[in-house]
């Protein structure tokens, strides 16, 4: 029996990217610049566009975006502020209309984390956890089957886990001290600007750093640090047979410096928790977006 065929999006405060998929393997794909500041119906528009361009018969459309889903209404909420008027829409039932098509939502990381879970670097594992580095951290965790999402939606939101490294450092959500306050891709630019008067972006603190600049790799060292001692914190609680880190910003000298850090915390009752780079790149959260409407199809909680 053929599998079926299966659109995924997802969707950016930047780029959208659709794409055809069929039993984890993208057939084709395409994106394009998100209308982020026309607001959520144009961002919707666009994304129908996209799935239409691809052509196909899909059965319906997986999505992964920014912010958390409500598991009881399936609504956006805490949702990012890049795109305008995201918060409380439903993306289902938006893109239904527009393309006559059933369809489920998750957070675009947790879709990162289906994807590589299922047919990625955690394939074949019973639990797995999955992180992306970038403007923030997220996370997401694959435990028997299932993509954990919690009460609220939030689970696994790594980046939202406390660290001393972080101690009395805002964070993005309103917190303070939190990992992603000291380790996402800003966070570490920032700090680079207050150290030396020069503003830079990542890639510029990258850069920097590979050409020897002291300032550069004290910061990727720093924050691949609070990033091992974030994950092991995860591991310590989830036991997980491997945790799988992917994002933007998980340049390899974050990684570098984040497993000796990871390996010092975790309990040594665990023995070596494998912390590994992503699979799939790009493609992850498409993967993961068409496994989610997979499996609402076969669940009987999305019909066609």
């Amino acid at each position: 029996m053929t599998a079926p065929l299966l659109a995924a999006l997802d969707i950016g405060g930047t780029k959208t990217a659709a794409a055809l998929v069929r039993a984890g393997a993208v057939l084709t794909r395409t994106r394009a610049a998100t209308p982020a500041r026309d607001g959520a119906t144009a961002v919707l528009d666009h994304a129908a566009a996209l799935v239409r361009s691809l052509g196909g018969e899909p059965v319906a459309v997986g999505v992964g975006a920014p912010g958390l889903v409500d598991p009881a209404t399936g609504l956006l909420t805490a949702a990012t502020s890049s795109i305008s008027d995201w918060s409380g829409v439903d993306v289902p039932g938006g893109l239904r209309d527009r393309l006559d098509l059933p369809g489920v939502v998750l957070n675009d990381v947790q879709a990162f984390t289906l994807g590589e879970a299922v047919h990625g670097a955690g394939r074949g594992l019973p639990t797995v956890v999955g992180v992306a580095v970038g403007t923030g951290i997220g996370g997401g965790v694959h435990a028997a089957g299932t993509l954990l999402t919690g009460r609220s939606g939030a689970a696994g939101h790594v980046g939202h886990l406390p660290v001393p490294q972080a101690v009395g450092r805002p964070c993005p959500c309103g917190a303070t001290g939190h990992v992603e306050a000291v380790a996402a891709g800003p966070a570490v630019a920032a700090a680079y600007t207050a150290r030396t008067g020069e503003p830079v972006d990542l890639p510029e603190v990258v850069r920097r750093a590979r050409a020897g600049d002291e300032i550069a790799r004290a910061l990727l060292a720093d924050a691949g640090a609070a990033l091992g001692t974030a994950l092991a914190g995860l591991a310590n609680v989830l036991d997980p047979d491997r945790i799988v880190v992917g994002g933007g910003a998980a340049v390899p000298e974050l990684l570098a410096a984040a497993a000796p850090a990871f390996a010092a915390a975790c309990m040594p009752v665990l023995g070596p928790v494998p912390l590994v780079p992503a699979a799939l790149g790009a493609d992850a959260a498409l993967v993961g977006a068409a496994e989610a409407a997979l499996r609402a199809l076969g669940s009987g909680a999305v019909t066609r």
